[in-house]
């Protein structure tokens, strides 16, 4: 998946400049910059209107009551076009996801230690966003869920995987993966272009993408989101694209 191995077979895909997403699954080698490069600019004034209707929709939905900082909701990213490492093809796209038993896979390959905590840190039942890295259009293209929490990443052990880890001992294993499965596609693909355009008009006026670690943390391959950052994307699906 991603940098999980991706389930291309063993491996846990680098993010090609993001190196942490299994390839998104990997590590943080490799960076998002080159996707916020591709990224359009925010079309003027189209953001702040969204963020105030579903400001609207959430304070009358929760009395106004801010939402707590807290991580419970994820964004894992992948490469969904193939790609060499060490002479094997880190793709995985959500399509080799759904493919594969009960569409469920182990993200495998982060080898970058923040992102590996964050996989340490998730839940049994969580979503997050399955986000497709590097490549023409990168974004948002479904949701998984975590299925099986934080365990030894088998790919640090293998001589033969692009992302054996030589200093790991089976003692104390340094990597760690979890198990994710399909929840469903996203009602329309979600472009980084878009959500940098909200990202970038909620730094201005408070909005819950303003601290959004896609654009603080690019490098990241897996990255936490607070509820409202999760909500608003989500309802990101339900508008037109501008």
């Amino acid at each position: 998946m991603p940098w999980p191995s991706r389930k291309r077979d063993k491996g846990a895909v680098a993010d090609k400049k993001e190196p942490d997403a299994k390839i998104a699954k990997t590590e943080e080698e490799t960076s998002d910059t080159e996707e916020e490069e591709k990224s359009t600019k925010p079309p003027a004034g189209s953001s702040k209107s969204g963020w105030k209707n579903w400001k609207k929709t959430k304070e009358s939905d929760t009395g106004g009551e801010e939402s707590k900082i807290t991580y419970c909701h994820w964004l894992l990213k992948s490469e969904p076009e193939s790609r060499l490492e060490k002479g094997v093809d880190v793709k995985f796209s959500i399509d080799d996801l759904k493919a594969q038993p009960n569409q469920t896979t182990f993200w495998d390959g982060v080898r970058n230690y923040q992102a590996r905590n964050f996989l340490r840190a998730m839940k049994l039942g969580q979503q997050a966003f399955f986000y497709h890295s590097n490549c023409k259009e990168p974004g948002i293209v479904a949701i998984v869920k975590i299925v099986k929490e934080a365990y030894p990443d088998h790919t640090q052990f293998d001589q033969k995987d692009p992302h054996y880890d030589s200093t790991s001992r089976k003692e104390n294993p340094k990597w760690s993966m979890v198990d994710v499965q399909f929840v469903r596609m996203t009602k329309r693909f979600i472009p980084l272009s878009e959500i940098k355009a909200h990202h970038l008009a909620h730094k201005a006026d408070g909005g819950p993408l303003k601290n959004m670690m896609l654009f603080t943390r690019q490098r990241l391959s897996i990255q936490p989101l607070t509820q409202e950052e999760f909500d608003f994307v989500l309802s990101l699906e339900e508008e037109k694209p501008h």
